[in-house]
């Protein structure tokens, strides 16, 4: 095994575990934190795509950014111990979530011809913003509806599906380019890939979420199951407008706090677009949208 290679699967392994104890072991407001901490080091970096270059402006970005949390938890009561949160607050900052990334996904099907939109300092804070703060609103709803973690983790894996699926399909199979302007390597077989190993995946997590956490009827499994296509087609449109912003930007990777695997972008872009529209399933589906 290659220097790079170990050093990636070492750095893998540890988030890995990072992840599960994050997730699993702790209460909903110290993951709150936790969570605001990393989006916050993804925001120091998303300054670097609008071309913030002092420590300065970086740091004013990440209060902006800070701002906007606390300003979202408040609205949605998440720091409240009296009773549920605001469902419908959360529900609209999700909503924002997603219009946010479909306009993306419809912006990246006109490039490089509208490469200008891409390049002013305030929009590219201003999709940070939008791209950061309800990822971490659907994520901290899941984890206080079930304090046990286990939602939030299954969201995370099946996001972790696509990727590695997608990895190994256009490896060995991979011919037909997806967004050759945008990322050379990623394929159209790397899209089915992922797919796939997203349905596979997910299955295992209803069949585990039914036979231990949930009853679900029928509906609700069918629901979930076709969930695989959101969230494949968000994985998907997160990491190709990361791989944009940094094709504008003239970066390799987002950043490289991470050894062998680059900056936190790097590691949640697929996460960021997936979260809003998978919460919104989840909490629609089983019935806790009310």
């Amino acid at each position: 095994m290659s220097d790079g290679l170990r050093q990636r699967v070492v750095t893998a392994l540890t988030l890995l575990v990072a992840l599960i104890a994050l997730t699993l072991l702790t209460t909903p407001l110290a993951f709150a934190a936790a969570v605001a901490v990393i989006v916050l080091l993804a925001a120091w970096e998303w300054g670097g795509f609008a071309q913030l270059c002092g420590v300065a402006s970086r740091l004013l970005y990440i209060l902006a950014v800070l701002v906007s949390l606390l300003g979202a938890a408040a609205l949605c009561g998440f720091w409240s111990s009296a009773g549920p949160f605001a469902f419908f607050r959360v529900t609209l900052i999700l909503c924002c979530g997603v219009l946010w990334w479909c306009i993306a996904a419809y912006l990246l099907a006109g490039y490089p011809g509208n490469s200008t939109h891409w390049s002013h300092r305030s929009a590219i804070g201003l999709m940070g913003l939008l791209a950061l703060v309800p990822a971490w609103t659907g994520l901290v709803a899941l984890k206080v509806i079930l304090p046990s973690g286990y939602l939030v983790l299954g969201v995370v894996i099946a996001v972790a599906a696509v990727d590695v699926g997608a990895y190994f399909a256009g490896k060995f199979l991979g011919n037909r380019p997806l967004a050759p302007s945008l990322s050379p390597k990623k394929t159209w077989e790397g899209v089915w890939g992922g797919f796939a190993t997203c349905c596979a995946v997910s299955a295992v997590l209803v069949w585990v979420a039914q036979r231990y956490l949930l009853a679900l009827s029928s509906a609700q499994i069918s629901v979930l199951l076709l969930s695989c296509i959101t969230t494949t087609l968000f994985a998907v449109v997160g990491d190709l407008v990361e791989s944009m912003l940094k094709r504008n930007s003239d970066l390799k990777d987002s950043g490289s706090i991470l050894p062998g695997h680059g900056g936190v972008l790097d590691r949640v872009d697929g996460l960021l677009a997936v979260a809003p529209m998978s919460v919104l399933i989840l909490m629609l589906a089983l019935g806790w949208a009310r």
